[in-house]
């Protein structure tokens, strides 16, 4: 049992600077710009039996992209176990209903 999730869009940043670390009496500190590299999706499925993450960025959120996700899962997974997903508030990934991915 696989619970299967996106994020789409996130935001790949980095700071202009390096980090100052903590001093006694002084917090962390950080720059207030960063370096915009580009965006990214995630897909994740979740394993709720052991806590086990099967992960995968891709640069769009289409339908391609997840059924690749879908592939590998499927590699993922033991041919002598059943897959079953539960997808919630997947996007249909501008899929035409009833056309499949």
């Amino acid at each position: 049992m696989l619970c299967v999730d996106e994020k789409a869009q996130i935001q790949a940043l980095d700071s202009s600077q390096p980090v100052l670390p903590m001093m006694p009496g002084m917090p962390e500190r950080r720059t207030h710009d960063y370096y915009r590299h580009s965006i990214t999706s995630l897909f994740a499925a979740f394993n709720i039996t052991d806590g086990t993450v099967i992960g995968e960025l891709h640069r769009r959120d289409r339908a391609i992209e997840f059924k690749k996700f879908l592939i590998t899962i499927d590699k993922a997974v033991p041919d002598d176990l059943d897959v079953h997903l539960i997808c919630d508030n997947c996007e249909d990934h501008g899929v035409p209903q009833g056309a499949g991915a």
